[in-house]
Formats: C-alpha cells, sequence, structure tokens
C-alpha cells in the first residue's frame, strides 16, 4: 500500500541559507518615485466645487486647502441659545465665495490619484487665510493661520457667531 505522507524530518538539521542574487536587473522590482516639493506645480483647477468648508473638488481631485481644518457640512453650532447648521453655511460661504472661479494650487505631479492637502490661492487672495480669517474653517494647530482665526473667534465670525 502506498503512503502519501511526507518522509518525516528532523527540523535540527535543517540550514538556512542566504537566497541566490537575481538573475538579471529586469526581475527587480524599483518602488515608485515619490514627487517631492520641487516637483510640485502651480496648477489652475478650473469650476471648483466646495464639499465643505475646506475641501473643494475640481476637474478630477480632491484638494483639502493646506493649514486649515473643516468645518463638517453636518455640523452644528451654538450661539446663545440657538442651534444653528453652521457646517453648511460654511460650506456654501465657501462655494460662493469660489463663484466657479479658477483657484491656483501647488500640486504634485499624480495629485488626480488622491486627496492632497494643497496651499491655493484665489487671485492674490490666499484661500486658506480667506477661510480661517472669516471663521468658515478653524487653524491647523500646525499651520499658519492661529493668529487669524483668534481674530474671527473674538469678532464672533463664521461658525463663531450668530446664525448667519
Amino acid at each position: 500500500r502506498l503512503s502519501c505522507a511526507p518522509p518525516p524530518l528532523d527540523v535540527a538539521r535543517i540550514e538556512r541559507i542566504e537566497p541566490r542574487p537575481p538573475l538579471g536587473e529586469l526581475g527587480l522590482a524599483v518602488p515608485p518615485k515619490t514627487p517631492m516639493p520641487q516637483d510640485w506645480r502651480e496648477t489652475l483647477l478650473y469650476r471648483p466645487v466646495a464639499t465643505s468648508s475646506a475641501i473643494f473638488e475640481s476637474m478630477g481631485r480632491r484638494v483639502i486647502v493646506s493649514g486649515t481644518i473643516e468645518v463638517n457640512p453636518a455640523k452644528t453650532c451654538a450661539f446663545g441659545d440657538v442651534i444653528w447648521p453652521c457646517g453648511q453655511r460654511a460650506r456654501a460661504a465657501f462655494n460662493a465665495w469660489l463663484g466657479g472661479r479658477a483657484l491656483k494650487c501647488v500640486l504634485p505631479p499624480d495629485a488626480d490619484r488622491f486627496a492632497i492637502a494643497a496651499p491655493c490661492m484665489l487671485g492674490k487672495q490666499d484661500v486658506g487665510a480667506w477661510l480661517v480669517a472669516n471663521g468658515w474653517a478653524m487653524a491647523s494647530p500646525s499651520g499658519i493661520y492661529g493668529k487669524a482665526e483668534s481674530v474671527a473667534r473674538a469678532a464672533e465670525m463664521g461658525v463663531f457667531g450668530p446664525p448667519q
């Protein structure tokens, strides 16, 4: 009768050796080149549409305005004893300000494959500075807009103030 079981193996006698080198360069996988900041270019993004107070989509790209923290469209805010849909209002304010005009953002060459945080300008206006200074987005803790957020809070602008 034939047995299909492997022969007994003495693990104490097994010796591990180094793998052989590749037969040629063709078989070696080359890691993808990560785009470095010096490869990023100013790109015009036409007809941007805000999906939240600090995120927009344009030309198949999803861009998060760098240095900002979005106000989720579902967020509600309280001012005194009034609760209002500040997230929806923040997104609407961003869309109204954009007015379908093109934004100039500094993007990596393959930014259309994933969401990217990027600095953007609308004409000569810094988009992140406008959003934070008007109270429609918060300043990122590591960003440059902290003072603008403090001023917006003190002046009760945007989400920090009464329903608009």
